[in-house]
């Protein structure tokens, strides 16, 4: 499968301004336009705003004073993120917090655990999802449902567009072709005339138009209510049934789909180390899902049009977002042989909304199930309840997206500011795409139980 235009350019810039040893797993020839060099740059260079005194200070307020060996060894590990662009080293916008959520991961595990265990929202998941459990225990239908209006606003800040300039938008949109998701109603779509993509479309998006007038944001909103529901699949009645390898479903989801779901040596040699000698397909998955709770702990990731290749990243530096990290599990079920699709959208739970990828894995005789590899284990001695997000999910989810990399309907003209997954929005005019800094979002969840 060929790597698009915009992939490229991340491959390239990524060569070009690379620090701490760190290097593109791709490399390419290829000869870009200057203008595609120029708006990736731009984006790195948001991405890596703060120069060493400003992470100092920062450093400072989170951690305390690291001495100059303390620094150099965390850059050396590249839990203290950097790049060098232009001859200066320039620090990740989240090189600080990322900082303290590897030392608190590895240095302080049981504290952290702790803490994170008592966390409201952390408590109310426990809840909601024994709850699941419970409602499933004849069967594994969608259970628990929660109906819910969302109001989404996109504003486009003032003189991003000159005045008079027609400005395109494509809002997320709930999708109504899965079970867990339905009862989808538009409530409204301002200003003007929309379109909503249909259910076949990779990113349900709802699409709008709007003029910009000088020194006034632009602003696009969209209310709509939906039902969500939970899913348990109780893992003692997932079948072990030899998959159909001439299936439409085996060969279009063990298949690479590059740059992120690839199967690089380091994909095989990991996967293969952590699968051993098994041979069932759920326990394979099983085992690789414990892994990543043990090995990779969340943390803020760069802008993905930035990255050259998210599972050799993941591998490399024992780090990831959501995203991040279902792209790795992706590549390692795909390549062992398993069925698995991405799934992303929002998490809307109480006090926790926020952008959330997750996926689902296939398991002949059984069906899709879903995986969130990012949530983890919970806190308890109940075995299912400690592991049910390994074949469970909950009430909580805002559904947009059904795979990655797809094109916008209508079509976008300019490359796009998350070129793989679609969640906050896409904005552009004749001019260009806006990218993230010319623009803000915001989600109203009212909860109608």
């Amino acid at each position: 499968m060929k790597i698009n235009l915009f992939q490229l350019a991340s491959l390239l810039l990524l060569t070009i301004t690379a620090g701490c040893g760190q290097s593109p797993e791709i490399a390419t020839k290829h000869v870009l336009p200057s203008d595609t060099l120029a708006i990736i740059e731009e984006r790195i260079a948001l991405d890596f705003p703060y120069t060493g005194m400003e992470i100092d200070r920062q450093l400072r307020k989170r951690i305390g004073k690291l001495t100059a060996e303390e620094k150099t060894e965390m850059e050396r590990r590249n839990w203290l993120e950097y790049k060098v662009i232009k001859g200066e080293k320039r620090y990740f916008s989240r090189a600080a917090l990322n900082l303290q959520l590897m030392m608190d991961f590895h240095f302080n595990r049981a504290s952290r655990d702790s803490a994170e265990a008592s966390l409201p929202e952390i408590i109310h998941r426990k809840s909601h999802t024994k709850s699941i459990i419970n409602d499933s225990e004849t069967g594994a239908n969608p259970v628990l449902p929660m109906n819910m209006t969302i109001n989404y606003t996109l504003t486009v800040f003032p003189d991003a567009v000159p005045h008079g300039e027609t400005v395109r938008c494509w809002l997320p949109y709930p999708r109504e072709d899965h079970p867990r998701q339905g009862n989808v109603k538009l409530i409204s779509a301002l200003p003007g005339n929309y379109l909503i993509a249909p259910d076949s479309a990779v990113h349900r998006t709802l699409y709008l138009e709007a003029k910009a007038e000088k020194e006034k944001p632009v602003v696009f909103n969209t209310s709509f209510s939906l039902e969500a529901r939970g899913q348990y699949f109780d893992p003692v009645k997932i079948s072990s049934l030899p998959y159909d390898t001439a299936s439409s479903i085996y060969m279009k989801y063990t298949a690479e789909q590059l740059p992120h779901i690839c199967f690089t040596e380091d994909v095989k040699r990991l996967a293969d180390s952590i699968a051993g000698e098994e041979g069932i397909p759920f326990e394979i998955y099983r085992k690789i899902y414990l892994w990543f709770t043990d090995n990779i702990p969340w943390a803020g990731a760069q802008e993905y049009s930035l990255m050259s290749n998210i599972p050799e990243y993941v591998i490399k530096n024992r780090r990831g977002d959501c995203g991040m990290q279902t792209f790795l599990l992706m590549s390692m079920l795909r390549y062992k042989g398993i069925p698995v699709r991405w799934q992303s959208g929002w998490k809307v739970p109480p006090g926790g909304k926020n952008l959330h990828d997750w996926c689902e894995v296939y398991f002949e005789g059984t069906g899709w199930i879903p995986a969130d590899i990012s949530y983890g284990l919970q806190y308890t001695d109940d075995r299912k309840l400690r592991e049910f997000y390994i074949s469970g999910i909950d009430s909580y989810r805002l559904i947009i997206n059904k795979g990655v990399a797809g094109i916008l309907w209508p079509e976008k003209t300019f490359m796009r500011s998350e070129p793989f997954d679609f969640q906050r929005g896409e904005v552009e005019w004749k001019g260009g795409n806006l990218y993230f800094d010319k623009w803000d979002y915001e989600m109203e969840i009212i909860y109608d139980r």
